[in-house]
């Protein structure tokens, strides 16, 4: 019950702290939204179906991402700013880290989710749909994002982000498939361990 307590407590603190003087509210809901409904999921499901520790904790890391970035937008991100003005970046590379933990973390609650529903028998198979998904899902995000920039003119071009780059979108996709990957080989050995510990694997 404390972690779930600890959990609300530094989501609701982020998501209050975004939602004060943010850029502009309409680029602040759309991209704070995605975390909005990850919360109310892990609220209503928290009995029924409750992630690991390591899930729930990346889900909170990637909702703090969101949350930053709706409270800046991701092509202002000060810290990134400085961090461009170091490395000589030529754009605020704020959204490829947001890209990168959207397939890093569903990653890791996708291959949480085909463990315990038993959807697939072997590894390697497991592993191919979870990147798939990922990939899936940043592809509906970028489908997203143009629907947007179409209904929009108000919050379009802060909430597309490209800042001038041509391939943002292919690249927007190039890091969420780097996650993903790289979620799947960083942790799944600690993930096992923790299903392990939960009698969700033998």
């Amino acid at each position: 019950m404390w972690a779930v307590t600890a959990w609300g407590t530094v989501f609701g603190t982020v998501l209050l702290w975004s939602a004060i003087n943010p850029r502009d509210y309409p680029t602040w809901f759309l991209e704070v939204a995605p975390a909005l409904a990850a919360a109310g999921i892990m609220f209503f499901t928290r009995r029924a179906f409750p992630l690991t520790p390591l899930a729930a904790f990346l889900v909170l890391v990637h909702c703090i991402i969101l949350m930053v970035g709706g409270h800046y937008t991701y092509a202002e991100v000060p810290l990134f700013d400085r961090l461009g003005e170091l490395f000589g970046w030529q754009r605020n590379n704020y959204d490829k880290l947001g890209h990168f933990a959207q397939g890093f973390v569903p990653a890791v609650v996708a291959r949480e989710i085909l463990i315990r529903c038993r959807v697939v028998r072997t590894a390697a198979w497991r592993d191919f749909l979870t990147v798939c998904f990922c990939l899936a899902l940043s592809a509906f995000y970028e489908l997203l994002e143009w629907w947007v920039a179409l209904l929009s003119e108000t919050a379009a071009e802060s909430f597309l982000g490209t800042q001038g780059y041509v391939w943002d979108t292919q690249s927007d996709m190039g890091w969420a498939l780097v996650g993903a990957i790289a979620g799947l080989v960083a942790l799944g050995r600690v993930h096992d361990r923790q299903l392990r510990q939960r009698g969700h694997i033998d």
